[in-house]
């Protein structure tokens, strides 16, 4: 994946026309909804969807695990709509079954949010999302669907969409940038952009155990640039470091050749679930994660409430 965290160089600059191009081919598929050519389907139970507005990592899995705590607090049942990126089930919709999910068969971050939820929390995985919602419906009726991704699905309707977009180095569509749509009018379609009205607070990275003064980094996620500043924040010293593309399966153990055998091995949470499948012999691996609020709690929550208040009497007909 190209480095877009800071503006292009003159040479890819010649991929403008190309993103030119991908924008116009996005502003008429959302035009087609916007006139009423299309129409998503409407869904019988709320929608909440965290999404972000480029490709690549901008912290969505940990936001939906806190958001899922705050629909919790607030007395929704709750249920996780993940794409299970990358794995046989993603190709279209299905209620994942109770306990430990094999990330080989369900994709990474649904095995990742099954640990962080718990089994409060059910989980529908593919990404048919139309799908998913009559799902919730059908098994879940009185619940909240959170989406884990999914801004840029519009044949469903959400009823709350919250998007991450962080001040960007890079402002341009595909190919030439980060950018699944144009920046300002997708912007506009949200009804929350973080930062802006509330911020996200990212905690300290943690650490399963004590954090090592060395070691060794094997990391396949969306951006490794935020694990290393953690870990440099932390004291640990990165030795060796293998980066792998974002969702590598880690299926294969020669990944692990070279890391791990002098020092600890740390990894991420979502990288956990799928390396401990491989036989990992004597190496101590240490996992990394870290938290997100929104900020300010107190008035979040209340809006959140409102929002839900608000759609659940559009349906009734109050």
């Amino acid at each position: 994946m190209p480095d877009w965290s800071t503006r292009p160089s003159l040479i890819r600059y010649g991929l403008y026309p190309a993103s030119l191009l991908y924008a116009a081919g996005w502003r008429a598929y959302a035009a087609m909804y916007a006139w009423g050519l299309k129409k998503p389907s409407v869904a019988q139970v709320p929608v909440v969807c965290v999404g972000n507005l480029t490709v690549g990592g901008t912290g969505k899995t940990p936001l939906v695990v806190h958001l899922a705590g705050v629909l919790r607090d607030l007395g929704q049942e709750v249920v996780v709509s993940a794409s299970g990126y990358g794995s046989p089930r993603a190709e279209a919709a299905s209620v994942a079954p109770e306990g430990e999910l094999n990330p080989r068969l369900w994709g990474d971050e649904p095995a990742l949010l099954r640990e962080a939820l718990g089994p409060g929390v059910q989980l529908i995985v593919g990404r048919r999302r139309v799908l998913a919602a009559r799902l919730c419906e059908e098994h879940f009726p009185r619940a909240v669907l959170l989406m884990d991704d999914g801004f840029q699905h519009l044949p469903l309707a959400k009823t709350v969409s919250i998007v991450l977009d962080p001040e960007p180095s890079n402002p341009f569509c595909l190919p030439l940038g980060p950018y699944r749509e144009p920046r300002r009018s997708g912007a506009a379609r949200a009804d929350l952009v973080l930062p802006g009205r509330f911020h996200l607070r990212v905690g300290a990275t943690e650490f399963a155990d004590h954090p090592p003064e060395e070691a060794d980094l094997l990391c396949a996620v969306g951006d490794p640039a935020r694990l290393r500043r953690g870990l440099a924040e932390a004291g640990v010293h990165v030795v060796s470091e293998r980066i792998l593309p974002d969702h590598h399966p880690l299926g294969d153990p020669t990944v692990l050749q070279g890391l791990g055998e002098a020092r600890p091995l740390v990894v991420t949470a979502k990288d956990w679930v799928k390396l401990r499948l491989l036989p990992l012999g004597d190496r101590k691996v240490v996992v990394a994660s870290y938290r997100v609020s929104i900020e300010p709690a107190d008035e979040f929550r209340s809006w959140l409430a409102g929002r839900l208040d608000e759609a659940e009497s559009s349906r009734s007909g109050k």
